[in-house]
C-alpha cells in the first residue's frame, strides 16, 4: 500500500468518525449540561467529573450491538430454549450449586425465592461468572447517553446511578467492566438495580457482584423479593390459547389480570389457581423442525412477573423458569451420585 493511499485511507476514516470521537465528550454541549446537573444534584466536584469524562471514549461496537433485535414474530422460542437449557449449562449450574449451597439456602429462607431460581438467572446471565463482558462500563454508558437517542433517557438515568455508585464505592469509573448495555456481575445488575436491591450477602463489608458469588445470590434474591416475588406460589403453566386472547387480556410484564378473566377470554387450561389470582397471558413464537411457524401460551403469576422485571423478555424469563425446573429436577441425582 503506497503512503499517499494510507494517507487517503486515514483521511476517509476520519470523516466518517463522528465528530465526538475525535475531539472528546468534554467539548458537547449536552455533556456539559449533565454536568453541571451532576454538581448540582449530588454535589460532585466539577473537576473530578471532568476527568472521568475526559477518559470517556465512544465505542461504535455498542452502538451497533445496541441496535433492535429481529422482530418478535420471527424469533424462535424453541433456538432460544436450547440455547441455555442444555448439558453443559446445568452440569455447571449443578456444580454452582453445590459449592454455594450455604448462600443460596439462606438467601431462599431470607427472600423466599428457591434457590434454583436464583441459579437459573446466574446461569443464564452470566455461565456462573464465565461471560461477565469486558467493556469498560464508563465507555458503554458515556456511548449510550450521548450517542444513542432510542432510549438516552433510560441511560442517561443509569449514568447518573453508575457516577454515585463509583463515589460510593470508591473506585474509579474506568476500574469497571461489564456487558455492552452497562450491565455488571455475575448478576448482570444495572448501576441503578445495583445501588437499589445488591446487598452485601457474605458479610464482608462491601458489595462485590463480581468476586463474590454470595453477593450476587442474595442481590438476586432481594430483587425478586422486591419485586412481588410470592414464597411457594408457582410460576407458569402450559395453556391453550390465542393471539385474541393474549391482546385482549393486554401483554406487558404485570400479572395485571385474574385467572377467571383469563378464562372468560378463552384461555384454556386446567390450572391448580384460584379464580382471582393474578396472572398474565404470554405467547412465545416457534419455528416447527418442518419450518412451519406457531406459537406456544402460557400462564403465569406475579413470580413469572418478578422474573420479567429482570428482564422484560417472555423468552429470558421462560428460559429461567425452565432451567430452574431441570436443575431442580437433576439436582438429587446429581448429589445422590457424589
Amino acid at each position: 500500500m503506497t503512503n499517499r493511499r494510507r494517507l487517503l485511507l486515514g483521511l476517509l476514516a476520519g470523516a466518517c468518525m463522528p465528530a465526538h470521537s475525535r475531539t472528546g465528550y468534554l467539548s458537547r454541549d449536552e455533556v456539559q449540561q449533565f454536568i453541571e446537573a451532576m454538581v448540582a444534584s449530588h454535589g460532585f466536584e466539577r473537576g473530578r467529573l471532568e476527568r472521568w469524562l475526559r477518559e470517556a471514549r465512544y465505542s461504535a461496537t455498542v452502538e451497533r450491538l445496541m441496535q433492535p433485535p429481529i422482530p418478535f414474530a420471527q424469533r424462535n422460542w424453541l433456538e432460544y430454549r436450547n440455547r441455555y437449557i442444555e448439558p453443559a449449562r446445568i452440569d455447571a449450574g449443578i456444580a454452582f450449586w453445590r459449592a454455594q449451597r450455604a448462600a443460596l439456602a439462606r438467601a431462599e429462607d431470607q427472600f423466599g425465592v428457591p434457590a434454583e431460581i436464583i441459579v437459573a438467572i446466574i446461569g443464564i446471565e452470566t455461565f456462573f461468572g464465565r461471560i461477565t463482558g469486558n467493556f469498560r462500563t464508563l465507555d458503554v454508558l458515556t456511548t449510550l447517553t450521548f450517542d444513542y437517542p432510542r432510549r438516552a433517557d433510560f441511560y442517561r438515568s443509569e449514568f447518573e446511578e453508575f457516577l454515585l455508585l463509583a463515589r460510593e464505592q470508591k473506585a474509579e469509573p474506568t476500574s469497571f467492566r461489564g456487558s455492552f448495555a452497562g450491565a455488571i456481575g455475575l448478576p448482570q445488575f444495572m448501576p441503578g438495580s445495583i445501588r437499589r436491591w445488591a446487598v452485601d450477602f457474605d458479610g464482608d463489608g462491601r458489595i462485590d457482584l463480581l468476586g463474590s458469588p454470595a453477593d450476587a445470590i442474595g442481590s438476586v434474591a432481594n430483587f425478586l423479593a422486591a419485586h412481588g416475588w410470592q414464597r411457594g406460589q408457582p410460576i407458569l403453566f402450559d395453556v391453550e390459547s390465542d393471539d385474541a386472547a393474549v391482546d385482549a387480556l393486554g401483554r406487558g410484564i404485570d400479572a395485571s389480570t385474574s385467572w377467571s378473566s383469563a378464562l372468560a377470554a378463552g384461555v384454556v387450561g386446567d390450572l391448580p389457581l384460584a379464580l382471582d389470582t393474578p396472572v398474565l397471558l404470554i405467547d412465545l413464537p416457534i419455528v416447527a423442525a418442518d419450518g412451519e411457524p406457531g406459537r406456544l401460551y402460557r400462564i403465569g403469576t406475579v413470580n413469572f412477573s418478578a422474573i420479567l422485571h429482570y428482564n422484560r423478555s417472555y423468552f429470558y424469563a421462560a428460559a429461567v423458569t425452565e432451567f430452574a425446573a431441570a436443575l431442580r429436577d437433576r439436582r438429587p441425582a446429581a448429589e445422590a451420585a457424589r
